[in-house]
């Protein structure tokens, strides 16, 4: 199937740039991709930049937001490479599954490398958050947006998670990133990498004891039928970048950009404004459906944050850019030596 997909991306290439250039203009919708369901809030974030995008255009833009990555059979490195030829005009995936073509986008999943939510939102309008996002430019990609995601935390079977040792034992699925697995062998979890597809069987079949994943991810995929502890951890930042390919941006009309660029950077406040609220809604079905919840101190906030910077060198080997990594750490208090 991926082999098919591959020669029709190929195929589609010899016809996509003119038909999507003249998209708009011809009273087409173009097409926004997202890689969850139209029950997320990376799909609700989308639709409201659709509306926007389409407001300050005076009606030229109109849009079509697919969910599910059906446009790229949710394999997402197809979807970046597919944005970046053109065959797909808008693509918004987070900053994680770029990390294969622009490894210096790991250093915004560093664990605890963020305090916040605010403060991430400031490094990414600073200096070295812009040149970073910038690095996609020269594969024919244009930023349109960076909206923050929420911090991921964890969920298991086993206990609680109030403190690092809490971590030793605990079979934890992890993404298939070096990074993760580096950072909770260091807790003391048994890690065990796979594809997210699998998670909930390995969980009801009791192969794994736990996750980690935004306290959304948790909710929408049920995981309360398999899962009895949330612990707001709060160890990982990640980032929804709205990608638009240059050729097609370019082809748009001065006010017709302008459009998309001012929708994208208003979205950002409105995405974290609500995806806070909905997550209030979120942990009170998670509560209700059977789940306990429990926040972390700041003194065992401190003692996994001292884990991370025990593997800030191994971190670096993953980002290939040690000034970015001393910057960014710089910037968020977490200075090395």
């Amino acid at each position: 199937m991926k082999k098919f997909f591959a020669i029709l991306l190929t195929f589609s290439l010899i016809f996509s740039t003119a038909m999507t250039a003249s998209a708009a203009k011809n009273g087409k919708k173009i097409q926004i991709s997202v890689s969850h369901s139209n029950t997320s809030y990376i799909y609700e974030a989308a639709k409201e930049f659709a509306k926007r995008a389409n407001e300050y255009s005076n009606g030229s833009l109109e849009f079509e937001v697919i969910p599910d990555g059906l446009l790229y059979e949710g394999d997402v490195s197809y979807g970046i490479e597919a944005l970046s030829k053109g065959l797909l005009p808008i693509v918004i995936l987070s900053t994680a599954t770029y990390t294969y073509f622009v490894p210096g986008f790991n250093v915004i999943s560093v664990p605890y490398m963020f305090d916040d939510q605010e403060q991430l939102l400031k490094y990414l309008h600073s200096d070295i958050g812009i040149e970073l996002f910038n690095r996609v430019n020269a594969m024919g990609i244009t930023v349109a947006g960076k909206w923050t995601r929420s911090f991921r935390i964890i969920t298991n079977s086993k206990r609680p998670i109030n403190k690092p040792e809490d971590l030793r034992g605990v079979v934890l699925r992890v993404p298939n990133n070096p990074l993760y697995v580096e950072f909770f062998t260091a807790c003391g979890a048994v890690t065990t990498p796979m594809d997210f597809s699998g998670v909930y069987d390995a969980l009801k079949k009791e192969k794994i004891d736990g996750q980690d994943n935004p306290i959304d991810v948790a909710y929408s995929n049920k995981f309360y039928n398999v899962q009895k502890y949330i612990s707001f951890t709060n160890h990982m930042a990640d980032v929804w970048l709205v990608g638009i390919n240059t050729k097609f941006f370019n082809k748009l009309s001065a006010e017709e950009r302008n459009a998309i660029e001012r929708a994208g950077e208003e979205v950002q406040q409105w995405d974290a404004e609500m995806t806070a609220e909905q997550e209030k809604n979120v942990l009170k079905n998670l509560l209700d459906n059977g789940m306990e919840a429990n926040e972390i101190s700041k003194k065992s906030q401190k003692e996994f944050i001292e884990i991370s910077k025990s593997c800030y060198e191994n971190f670096k080997q993953l980002i290939r850019d040690d000034e970015l990594f001393d910057k960014t750490a710089e910037f968020t208090g977490r200075v090395t030596n």
